[in-house]
Parts: structure tokens; sequence; C-alpha cells
């Protein structure tokens, strides 16, 4: 063959080879790369200047004076909601920064009638179909002393809950900059300290409006690593994770719960079965310990509010909490320093406490919608499990999994794809032997939270 000839087809393969598009990326992998960038831009530093702005203001008392410009609650506030409209403006105007305010009629550790406002910024979401389900995150920004009426003295405040408050920010710095399937939504709770008046409000707001909450995570005393004893521990956050709702009259749901052995899986159970499988894969040597309680021992906090109003929420707190940084006047006594202060924090463990949280939101809000309408049928006596379900609204939904534990398991152990389907049979695997959940899935492979089935006949 003429060499002219040889060369010219050599060259002709080179350039279609240069012109060709690239190699599709794999489609499962962008909404892990985008949710592990998020999580690895969550600053310490800018962490750290927010606690000690916070702090700055002297007290954060819901009771304290809102007019000042230096000092008190409303000075505060207004400081936070200029940030959350930096972040706004640095990402087009996407986060929408609203004041939720409201005036709490006089009550046990409000006197007065007094003014109460959480600063709300809102991150839309980019799919129509998902746009309307929203995922919550909080801290809340007022603090307090010993004597809960206190509405003068030094309250810092640093980790109750500076901390949590300045993640929040973090996160809708970073997630501001990125579009989500599904809506976030990232307040500053007010008025938590004298009796969860921010989150109440809310949360009866969004049930009232029928504003669909599909999950919310309260950072309340996320601040310190260290023990009242000196131990450290910077690998762990706890997050509190109710049941089934103490309530008088058990409704028909909750009761085929308890019928069924469901009582390990609430809404908010499964909520939080997700956040640690999701946020440990995504943030390394960090452990999510679910504690099967609503709350500690004679404490509250902004979850409890929104699990009255029948959303799934749950609470990240610190390992182990040293009682000398909390609710306390600022002091020292035989040499110990008392007071929630700053120099008790440790910002590298509240930026990981963050990123566990980035983690957990991102996943929610780029999966799909859970399932709705789940049931495992019981029509006949069978060694197989049969599921059905609603299909979801989503236009990029490519299936759903069936997922299932031993009974005395916590987490999900197995699964099974079920394909574009509504109704899926496991051969040989008894409903009557393990706990069963219905997730679905989308095109990119992001997985909804599971659902647990009630019994159908």
């Amino acid at each position: 063959m003429n060499m002219r000839i040889i060369w010219l087809s050599v060259y002709a393969m080179l350039a279609a080879t240069s012109l060709a598009a690239p190699e599709k990326a794999d489609s499962t992998q962008r909404g892990s790369a985008q949710i592990a960038q998020a999580a690895r831009e969550i600053s310490p530093k800018n962490i750290e200047a927010t606690i000690r702005k916070l702090v700055s203001f002297g007290t954060r008392h819901t009771l304290s004076d809102a007019t000042s410009e230096t000092r008190g609650i409303g000075a505060a506030r207004r400081w936070i909601q200029s940030e959350f409209e930096r972040y706004g403006k640095e990402t087009g105007g996407r986060l929408e920064v609203t004041m939720d305010e409201f005036t709490e009629p006089p009550g046990e550790r409000n006197p007065e009638p007094v003014q109460v406002v959480n600063v709300v910024a809102t991150l839309r979401g980019s799919q129509p179909e998902s746009r309307e389900r929203m995922y919550v995150v909080t801290g809340h920004y007022d603090s307090r002393v010993t004597d809960p009426m206190n509405a003068t003295a030094d309250a810092p405040g640093a980790n109750d809950d500076a901390s949590g408050v300045a993640a929040v920010l973090e996160m809708a710095r970073v997630m501001s900059k990125r579009e989500w399937d599904a809506t976030l939504v990232f307040i500053a709770m007010a008025g938590e300290e004298q009796g969860l008046f921010g989150s109440t409000h809310w949360a009866r707001m969004a049930k009232e409006k029928g504003w669909n909450v599909a999950g919310m995570i309260t950072n309340d005393i996320i601040g310190s690593s260290r023990s009242d004893d000196g131990r450290i521990d910077n690998k762990h956050v706890r997050l509190f994770a109710e049941g089934l709702p103490p309530v008088r009259d058990v409704p028909d749901e909750l009761l085929s719960m308890i019928k069924t052995g469901g009582e390990n899986d609430s809404s908010a159970r499964e909520l939080a079965r997700f956040i640690k499988t999701t946020a440990e894969k995504t943030v390394p040597g960090m452990t999510v310990n679910i504690v099967y309680r609503r709350d500690r021992y004679l404490r509250g906090g902004d979850h409890s509010p929104f699990l009255d109003a029948g959303f799934a929420a749950v609470r990240m707190t610190e390992p182990n909490e040293d009682f000398r940084h909390q609710h306390q006047d600022v002091r020292t006594e035989d040499g110990v320093k008392f007071g929630d202060l700053p120099e008790f924090c440790d910002f590298d463990y509240i930026a990981q406490v963050g990123r566990v949280n980035a983690a957990a939101l991102g996943a929610l809000a780029l999966a799909p919608a859970a399932p709705t309408h789940v049931k495992i049928e019981t029509k006949e006596l069978t060694n197989d499990t049969t599921l059905t379900w609603r299909a979801n609204e989503e236009p990029d939904v490519a299936g759903y999994q069936i997922v299932w534990r031993e009974t005395t398991e916590p987490l999900w152990e197995k699964s099974a794809d079920a394909g574009d389907v509504t109704r899926f049979t496991l051969p040989k695997i008894s409903k009557d032997n393990y706990l069963f959940g219905v997730c679905a899935v989308d095109s990119e492979g992001n997985v909804s939270p599971a659902v647990y089935p009630a019994p159908a006949r």
C-alpha cells in the first residue's frame, strides 16, 4: 500500500479519536461525588469564626435586648440573617432568606409576650416533582445561664448551641453552590431554651400548611469532643431517634406496626438508619451511634415538636457531655472554670459532625421520595414474601429495592433489586422470620430511605 495512503488512514483514525465525545462518566458516581465534595468544603475555620462571633453578642437569651446592634438576641439574629443573605448573593440568589417572626404569649419562662424570630434559608429543589419535598436542618441561636430567666448576664452559648448554628451556616454555604432534586431548609431556631418556641411554631405551621417535611435533623450541643473526665472522643456523634410515638390513643397504623414487630421501624428510625449508613460511607473515621430514644433524660430539643407534628425527626449531639459547660454562669470555683465558652469547643470535631449532616442531607435530597402505600401480602400461608407499593412520581425513578434484616438486628442486612414494578416476591424468604422495607432507586443509583410495610390481606 502507498505510504501516503497509510499515513492518511492513520491520521484519519487519530482525528476521529480526538474529536469523539469523551466517555460518559458513570452516572451512579455523580451524586456521591457531589455529596463528598460538599462535605469536604465544610471549614473548621469558618465554624470557629461563627461561634466566636455569636459569643461576642454577650447574651442571646430569648428575653434579652432585641434592638442593640452589638448585644443581645436581636443583634445575633440580624447577623445570622446577613450571613445567609451573603451566601445567597454568592450563589445568584438561589438561597432564599426569610424571617419567621411571631409573638409568643406569656408562659412559664416568658412572663410577658416576647417576639421570637427563626432565621430561615431555603434552597429550592431543582426537580419539579421533588421540589415540594423538603429536608430541614437546624441549630438554635438563643442561649442561657444557670437561671433560665436571667436575660442580662453573659451567656456565651458556644456549644449550646452556637456549635449547631455554625454547622448549619456552613452547610448552607457549601450546599447552596450545588443543585439538589429536593428542597433543603436551613434554620437558626430561636426560643429553644425557654420552651422550644421557635421549633414548635415552625413545625405547627408546616403541618397546618401541609408541607412535605420528609426529614428533620437538629444539631444541638455538637461542640465538644472532651468528656467531663477528660476523655477525648472525636470519632462519634450520637443520633437520637424515637421509635413509636408516645400517644394515648394508638391509631391503626401504629397498632399494626406493634402487632407485626415494627416498633423499631418508625419513620424517625428509618431516617436514622439512612443517616448512619450514608454518612459513614462519606465521612471516613466518623461513626454515627443511633440511640433509641427521643432525647436525653431531663433535656429536650427542637426535633421534638417535629415528631409531635408527625414528621420524621432526629437529634445529633456530641458523645460525652460536660455539664460544667452547659447552662452555667461563667465563673471559676476551686480552680475549675464553668461556662459555655469557645475554649471548650473542638472546631475540627464540629466540622466533622457538619460533614455527617451534609452527607446525609445531600443523599436525601438527591434520592427519590420514599415509596408510599407499602404493603406486605398476608393473604395465605406461604414461605415466600410478597410486597406491594405505589409507583413514585419522579421521572428518573429506575426501580425499587427490597431490604430485610433479622428481627434482632438494628440495620438492614440484605437487599434485592425489584426492578421497575410495584409488586415483588422474594421466594423462600419467609415474611414470618424477617423485617422488610421498600426503597425507591433513581437512574443515578440514589436510594431513598426504607419504608416498613403494613400487612394486607
